[in-house]
């Protein structure tokens, strides 16, 4: 009895050792370590070179995803399984773009059509081949799984017109706040998503790509005018659903902090 009772200590140590580490503390480290936050908190860049130089640790925390398997995975909160799928894309992300880095200038350097990064399935993760697509239209934003639009503010598609990428890993614990927190300074970000002077609420083609994800848009927009405009005026007419929508540009270049004259 005593054998298995010290076995079975060794067995559960085992476990405790191997079990996941939802504070995703490697990737947590590499975030804080080269993402630089600019416009006031509401957009970053990253410091790609730098994240070139820590690819061991990126490749050792990559690791940690992948052999996760999904049974892992289905025992989790809906919180740790968001936390995870977010951080993974945001991860895989930088991974693929590191593969081409310095020579890149666009994630779509990769191809529209023939190696597309979106749909590539270029790692592994809950036990099969997997893609970014896979990960942010097939996981997080399936009917019923987790039904959290915020999720758009918080997967990272290497560009500077994408919701920036956020200088600390998602955790269970701190996603609804981390989500929130998102959102505000995505659409404060007037260059993203403004009031015209024509009174048009100028926004990100994000709303145009996922619009069933967001309802009734002016509804959506109402419960944040006092970001989206400077003047009381200008808050009220967007509260009111009154403003105009209008789609801006994406800006697809690379968020470099090296390439880009933002700051």
């Amino acid at each position: 009895m005593r054998i298995l009772a010290v076995l079975l200590g060794l067995v559960s140590q085992l476990a405790l050792a191997q079990a996941f580490d939802h504070s995703h503390a490697g990737w947590d480290a590499l975030l804080k370590r080269h993402v630089v936050v600019l416009e006031g908190g509401r957009a970053s860049q990253l410091r790609y070179g730098g994240m070139a130089k820590d690819r061991a640790a990126l490749k050792a925390y990559l690791e940690t995803l992948s052999r996760t398997p999904e049974s892992e995975f289905r025992a989790w909160s809906k919180a740790e399984q968001m936390a995870f799928l977010i951080n993974a894309y945001n991860a895989f992300t930088v991974e693929k773009v590191l593969t081409r880095y310095p020579e890149i200038d666009s994630i779509w350097d990769f191809g529209k059509l023939f190696g597309n990064p979106f749909k590539d399935r270029f790692f592994t993760l809950l036990g099969r081949e997997f893609s970014l697509d896979a990960i942010e239209h097939e996981t997080l934003r399936k009917p019923g799984a987790y039904d959290e639009l915020r999720i758009h503010y918080a997967v990272n598609c290497a560009s500077i017109g994408c919701p920036m990428l956020r200088e600390e890993a998602y955790t269970a614990a701190k996603l609804a706040r981390q989500l929130e927190e998102q959102a505000e300074r995505f659409l404060s970000d007037r260059s993203r998503n403004r009031l015209s002077a024509q009174g048009t609420l100028e926004v990100s083609k994000i709303f145009q790509w996922f619009k069933e994800d967001f309802g009734v848009r002016e509804h959506y927009f109402a419960r944040y005018a006092k970001l989206l405009a400077d003047s009381p005026e200008g808050q009220r007419r967007i509260a009111e659903g009154k403003a105009t929508l209008a789609f801006l540009d994406y800006d697809w270049t690379l968020n470099d902090f090296r390439s880009s004259s933002r700051r």
